[in-house]
């Protein structure tokens, strides 16, 4: 049984008033607060000024998060390969770079795995998710599909079917998911490798997230 002087405690404890919050600050001088702060108490005056903010708010941001969610990597041990993930991304960007690959490409190497440690099963449905209102249909099927694809490179995982990827064939995007996994992607924990510096493929991923998403 607690004692008086513990249950008194308590009490004034619970009883106290919730301390005030401060609302988030705004990201520029010139913005200005809705006037609720539930959806449905937002009337057409409210949504203008969200409408007219929030462009500007977003400017870089994508760009920033994802290089952010990346770097999330770059320490991270190896637990078997030669690189960690960050590296694996970086010399799959080199490679398309030096390939002579467009910008495009250059950023989808450089992201494919980006969900790799926080949605490992589905990190190519992550990365799909990503950047699909940025890249082709193509692209977008490649990103979705490449977990699958890269078995037929492991010859002697114990159980494993290398020909998964036999169910998608004669797919339109299946010889560009399979030349992706076989030159970007199976091949890429090389420590030799010379590596291009994130530094490089910073501003093409900025460009990469300027462009008007699709729906």
């Amino acid at each position: 049984m607690a004692n008086s002087a513990t249950t008194s405690t308590r009490v004034k404890l619970d009883e106290r008033s919730p301390l005030p919050r401060e609302r988030t600050p705004l990201g520029d001088p010139t913005w200005r607060y809705v006037g609720a702060s539930n959806l449905e108490g937002l009337g057409r005056s409210d949504w203008e000024i969200i409408e007219r903010q929030r462009g500007v708010f977003f400017k870089g941001r994508a760009a920033r998060d994802a290089l952010a969610l990346l770097d999330t990597q770059k320490d991270d041990p190896s637990y078997g390969y030669h690189t960690n993930m960050y590296r694996h991304c970086l010399e799959s960007a080199t490679r398309a770079w030096r390939d002579g690959g467009d910008e495009e490409f250059i950023v989808i190497c450089l992201l494919h795995d980006i969900g790799f440690t926080i949605a490992n099963a589905t990190h190519g449905e992550f990365a799909a998710a990503l950047l699909r209102p940025y890249v082709d249909e193509a692209h977008y099927w490649m990103l979705r599909h490449h977990q699958q694809f890269q078995a037929y490179h492991c010859h002697d995982v114990p159980g494993g079917d290398r020909m998964k990827r036999e169910q998608y064939r004669g797919h339109p995007a299946f010889e560009l998911t399979a030349r992706f996994v076989a030159n970007y992607d199976q091949n890429t924990t090389d420590a030799n490798y010379d590596t291009m510096p994130i530094e490089a493929f910073v501003p093409l991923v900025h460009r990469f997230f300027e462009r008007t998403p699709k729906p």
